[in-house]
């Protein structure tokens, strides 16, 4: 067995590309040499700035030799078969042997290939892997065809045993394997050559190198802390940070600095991340006061003056920095003390979506959503109205502007700046929450108000445009916003019927997005051209309108005549389709808008309680067809949300097929208590006994023609089994149905649980279809109550198995 050592060595690979690389490099070299008949025992990859390093321990001498059978056509077949069979094989149709077989003699190719070395196998692995190397950005450079992350200066490909070290030979564009390195670039500049991994790792120390991204990011922590203690503070922790500083250097040095005194006063926030993203500084906290007071800074080299003058360099350029901070702060500062309008006014400007208004249109969609939901979640509606035309206001902010990740903090302190309460600045803060599957989910009702409508609107909306996601593609994030959805719904146990908060976020939607259709008047004709028409057409279908001028005839009729080519009979017919087609667009927003008047309270035009009906009869099938099936989505996430949380699949599907499903608190609580029934023993009997009488049932009612449903009576029970499950049938009903009405999911399971063994007596005593019609037609009667009962808890016919 030997020990395989391979170093590429380069200019510096970007932090980001480092970790990855790694892994590419170990997955694609250990994959090759398997293929290719070799063994091994343990590999490990390291990178630094300028190496990536793959040690391989263990790894066999040679391949083995490999003997394969191919069976081919028969002899009589075609020539141009046999041919294929040779080319496939590699042989000659002499090497070839014939046996017999059922349907008669054929060829069959006997390869023998023999066992090959191992320096063979790794150097043509190796130079496949470097040549096809999957980096996400690549270059070439001077005149070879190789491309790398960087310019790639060496190639260190070492194989030892007990008897000593051999350089694979190899040859990449130029570049000639060895068994040298170097150093650090400044401290260790010179080449040196190594024996095995252990020297390697040792010798590359010795010249400043830390080979380890592990070992240097525990350094850097180390020491950081330990010149916070010593200066009376702490180091906030960023392991993102962290793993990039890591990765941008070979020996660190930590060095602390203090901010100055001018900048302290702007948010902590603020100062983590213009240091962060603009230095790649840690910062350092003073526990007393809880502000960012200084900053660790990491030095890639050792100087003679310990940092001192590297220091300096970096205050200067974070004073410059945080000058730009402080600027937008101040200035920002100046337009929240105002109230804000200035940047209200901004976002009438800033498009959301072409097809979906604004931002400006978008945040009174959410205000009018947020007002809704805000009884559901506790919630006083008149903040969670404010908090959610306040929540996004920062997106015009300077700050907001240089650095988009503070969006939703900074409106923290602006709305708090302006004088507004707490509730409303914390969902200004937390209205984006949670984006992701660790981030934490708001609490304040509020907060959880404007984070409900804020996620609802971007369903409803890209939902009414038909811009969904497929497959693997999913360009607006509509899964993170429906898991958005789901947890702050279950983490904040709202109980409320969802479909209806879908459907008011359409008519919200429709209300508010504003159409400009008058160019249609110059398309009069079939004259002109199919991509004029497709962008005219294209004008009017936007947000929840598309999903009525896709359905309705009067529409779809003025554009067909004009698309076919089919004149209308004269212009006064052209004018009459047109005016019904515009007609419609006039009566769908009338009813969107005097709608969202009876939800908001906002001031539109109002219509009488039956112009309101006739029209609510026309368009409300429309929204609720669209809000069903974004309902089918929410439902499918949740899926996912709780399979994670060990729920099996089938047992949420029966508790879908329920009266209620768009309550998903209650989806859930039910859920969690079939699966608890489920995992007893009685539980996952009594699904087999359910089936067994809805299967037996079934079948008569198909046979019979009939449904047997009338109601059983105990005077007819002939054994002691059948009245025995008449009385448990009795007192499960009068448990499971108070049960029930209290959404005590739990007892009434149990409830249904404990008609297992009554239920298991029966089917084993007693005989359903007896000669004696009446009893028959009475037990089924009793299994049809059997069914009914179970069913009322959850639709164990869903269940697996």
């Amino acid at each position: 067995m030997s020990d395989l050592l391979i170093e590429l060595f380069s200019e510096e690979i970007p932090a980001r590309m480092q970790a990855r690389a790694r892994d590419d490099l170990k997955k694609l070299m250990t994959d090759g040499l398997v293929e290719a008949g070799l063994t091994y025992a343990h590999a490990g990859a390291f990178s630094t700035p300028r190496r990536l390093t793959l040690a391989v321990e263990g790894l066999s001498a040679e391949s083995r030799a490999v003997r394969e059978e191919r069976k081919g056509p028969n002899t009589s077949a075609p020539a141009q078969a046999v041919e294929g069979f040779l080319r496939a094989a590699g042989l000659t149709l002499d090497q070839l042997e014939k046996r017999a077989d059922k349907k008669g003699e054929v060829y069959f190719a006997v390869i023998e290939k023999p066992g090959r070395k191992a320096p063979e196998i790794i150097a043509e692995v190796l130079e496949g892997v470097i040549r096809n190397f999957p980096w996400p950005k690549s270059m070439r450079w001077g005149n070879g065809s190789l491309r790398w992350v960087r310019p790639l200066h060496s190639i260190l490909c070492l194989l030892s045993d007990e008897g000593g070290a051999e350089v694979v030979p190899l040859t990449v564009d130029g570049i000639v394997s060895g068994n040298t390195t170097r150093g650090h670039r400044f401290l260790s500049p010179s080449a040196f050559s190594v024996s095995g991994f252990e020297d390697y790792a040792a010798k590359l120390k010795r010249a400043h190198v830390i080979l380890d991204s592990a070992e240097r990011e525990d350094a850097i922590r180390a020491e950081a802390q330990t010149l916070a203690f010593a200066a009376g503070m702490e180091l906030v922790e960023d392991k993102g940070l962290l793993a990039e500083v890591a990765g941008l250097v070979e020996w660190p040095v930590p060095l602390m600095g203090r901010i100055a005194d001018d900048f302290l006063g702007l948010p902590a926030e603020v100062l983590q991340t213009s240091m962060k993203e603009h230095q790649k500084f840690f910062s350092v906290r003073n526990p007393k006061t809880g502000r960012i007071e200084g900053f660790v800074t990491v030095a890639n080299t050792v100087t003679a003056d310990h940092g001192e003058t590297i220091l300096k360099g970096n205050q200067k350029v974070l004073a410059a920095r945080l000058s730009d901070a402080k600027f937008f702060w101040e200035n920002d500062l100046r337009v929240a003390n105002a109230g804000m309008g200035e940047w209200e006014e901004g976002l009438k400007a800033v498009t959301f979506h072409n097809k979906l208004g604004s931002q400006a249109d978008r945040i009174a969609r959410i205000a009018a959503l947020a007002r809704e939901i805000a009884p559901m979640v506790g919630a006083d509606p008149d903040l969670a109205e404010r908090a959610a035309r306040l929540a996004k206001l920062d997106l015009r902010s300077a700050m907001v502007g240089e650095f988009p990740e503070l969006q939703g903090l900074m409106g923290m302190y602006y709305a708090t700046a302006a004088g507004e309460p707490d509730a409303v600045a914390n969902a200004a803060r937390d209205h984006y929450s949670p984006l992701g599957p660790s981030d934490a989910v708001p609490i304040d009702p509020v907060s959880v108000a404007v984070a409900l409508a804020d996620k609802i609107d971007t369903l409803t909306g890209f939902w009414a445009i038909d811009e969904k996601p497929t497959g693997s593609k999913d360009p607006f994030a509509l899964r993170r916003a429906a898991l958005g959805v789901l947890r702050l719904v279950l983490g904040n146990g709202v109980r409320t019927e969802l479909i209806k908060v879908l459907i008011n976020s359409h008519v919200c939607l429709s209300a508010n997005v504003k159409l400009i259709y008058n160019d249609l008047d110059k398309y009069d004709s079939a004259t002109c051209r199919e991509d004029e028409l497709a962008a005219v057409e294209s004008v009017p279908r936007k947000g929840a309108l598309a999903l009525v001028l896709r359905t309705d005839r009067a529409f779809e009729v003025f554009f067909e005549h004009t698309r076919s080519g089919a004149y209308f009979k004269d212009q006064t017919d052209y004018e009459s389709e047109k005016k019904a087609a515009f007609d419609l667009i006039d009566s769908f927003f009338c009813y969107a808008a005097h709608t969202a008047y009876l939800l908001t309270g906002d001031s539109v035009p109002m219509w009488s309680d039956d112009e309101h009906a006739k029209a609510e009869a026309r368009f409300l099938p429309i929204f609720e067809n669209s809000s069903a099936d974004l309902l089918s989505f929410l439902h499918d996430r949740l899926k996912v949300f709780l399979k994670d949380q060990g729920i099996r699949h089938d047992v949420i599907d029966a508790c879908l097929a329920m009266p209620g499903n768009d309550d998903l608190t209650l989806l859930v609580k039910r859920a969690t208590a079939l699966q608890a029934t489920l995992q007893t023993e009685d539980g996952q009997n009594l699904v087999q006994g359910y089936k067994r009488a809805s299967n037996i049932l079934s079948q008569a009612e198909q046979k019979d023609g009939v449904e047997y449903s009338f109601g059983a009576d105990p005077k007819f029970a002939e054994t002691d089994e059948e009245r025995a499950l008449f009385v448990a049938l009795d007192a499960a009903e009068t448990v499971i149905a108070p049960a029930m009405a209290k959404e005590d999911f739990a007892t009434a399971m149990q409830a249904m649980a404990a008609l297992r063994a009554p239920i298991d007596a029966f089917f084993t005593a007693t005989q359903i279809n007896t000669d004696n019609a009446i009893v028959r037609r009475n037990r089924l009667n009793l299994l049809h109550r059997i069914r009914t009962i179970c069913l009322s808890v959850a639709d164990l016919t869903r269940l697996d198995g």
